[in-house]
């Protein structure tokens, strides 16, 4: 099962490239397709808005192939959109082709989780999961910076290229590897659809949204919060962004493990120790060393949030949990929209380049509330345990009752009803 898991990696690895990737080739593509860079820009707002509309969308409407099938037609059309964008000659190719790639991520992550967690068994679902993402987190310590210094030298065009070729890895990797998967069965839609009446569902994604977009809140302003702080030279950025890569796949597996041995603890102390951590952030930029160490520990807490936050929807959703997790990873996009935001409005009133990080270390708080929230809701809603027999306080005898037996199989009752012996003590 390892080797179908390594499929959806290289999966993950070529769409985590192709989402990132663009943001170091910016003033190439502005400058070969005559916009400004703000303009380039929007290419990274576009691709995440087209992950919002399309994980929900494409995910509803592959509900009735088998998941394998719906994978492998994934990965075609993300095929497709980077071939788009490496022969794009204009701005508006470039885009319809980052438009058409970013609509296969949410639902190839939500259902290639799904995917992931059946191949092995419970108690290692969140670990799969977490082995899937790695694929993610490997494209920021590799795909990256090296797409981008493949786009710098022989020109933006060959990155996407690569990307396309990663692809195409991938899509033979999921038609060998993966093992067939059954189709939903009918009504299977109204199930995915049903999930989203509860509350349990809509916190579990709220939680999302605030955590991680206190991830990006602080890593959207990383480069300026250390060179201008910091002290680094701007040449030491790739190498600081190789570091937090590096810390991502750490927390990645960590966070998996602890998942899969106890979900709502992890959660909480993944939210709460990155909120801790973005506050510690906020001092320790002022100097290089402090800086660097403490950004190997927020790529290692942010990212550990994903297995957890990822495991938790899915299990909300038990049943029907491909829309969910789609929907998930939406929500993870969303939170880095609302995250870059709110850190730029911060920017733009002049509260500095630390003001970003406060923003993040409030929002993962407010992710740490929601998630305690939904673990309070947790424990109402367990029957409560019966206690134990205690006398009476006169010491006199105490009733015992005594149920009619079951059936092991069918459940029905013999003997004619409940019986009252008494008993003394």
């Amino acid at each position: 099962m390892r080797a179908s898991l390594l499929a959806l990696a290289v999966g993950a690895f070529g769409i985590g490239t192709t989402e990132f990737v663009i943001v170091g080739l910016l003033p190439e593509v502005a400058g070969d397709l005559s916009v400004s860079i703000p303009s380039a820009g929007m290419l990274v707002t576009g691709y995440a808005l087209g992950v919002v509309v399309g994980a929900p969308l494409m995910t509803a409407a592959g509900a009735r192939l088998p998941r394998k099938s719906m994978l492998v037609v994934l990965m075609a059309i993300f095929v497709a959109g980077n071939l788009l964008c490496a022969l794009a000659g204009d701005y508006a190719s470039l885009m319809g082709g980052r438009l058409i790639a970013a609509l296969t991520h949410g639902a190839f992550f939500g259902i290639g989780s799904v995917v992931a967690a059946d191949l092995v068994a419970p108690d290692r679902r969140a670990s799969a999961i977490a082995l899937m993402f790695t694929g993610l987190t490997l494209a920021n310590v590799l795909g990256v910076p090296l797409g981008t210094f493949l786009g710098q030298e022989f020109g933006w065009r060959s990155t996407f290229w690569a990307v396309t070729a990663i692809g195409v890895v991938a899509l033979a990797a999921l038609l060998a590897l993966v093992p067939a998967q059954p189709a939903p069965e009918r009504g299977a839609l109204r199930s995915e659809l049903a999930v989203f009446r509860k509350p349990q569902v809509w916190l579990a994604l709220t939680t999302t949204v605030l955590g991680f977009g206190g991830v990006f809140a602080s890593f959207t302003y990383l480069a300026p919060m250390m060179t201008e702080l910091a002290g680094f030279s701007d040449g030491a950025v790739a190498w600081l962004l190789v570091l937090f890569g590096v810390g991502l796949c750490v927390g990645n597996v960590l966070g998996g493990r602890a998942a899969d041995r106890a979900l709502m603890p992890s959660l909480y102390l993944v939210l709460g120790g990155l909120s801790l951590v973005l506050v510690v952030f906020t001092f320790t930029a002022r100097a290089a060393l402090p800086a660097a160490i403490t950004l190997a520990a927020f790529g290692a807490i942010g990212f550990a949030t994903v297995p957890p936050l990822q495991a938790r929807v899915m299990q909300q959703a038990a049943g029907a949990p491909a829309l969910a997790s789609a929907a998930n990873i939406a929500a993870f996009n969303l939170g880095n929209a609302l995250g870059a935001w709110l850190g730029g409005l911060a920017v733009a009133h002049g509260l500095g380049w630390t003001s970003p990080t406060w923003i993040g270390a409030g929002l993962a708080a407010a992710g740490l509330g929601t998630a305690a929230l939904s673990g309070r809701l947790d424990r109402r809603a367990r029957p409560p345990r019966p206690g134990p027999a205690h006398p009476d306080r006169a010491g006199q005898r105490a009733a015992v009752l005594h149920l009619p037996a079951q059936h092991p199989s069918t459940g029905a009752a013999y003997g004619t009803g409940p019986v009252v012996e008494q008993k003394s003590r």
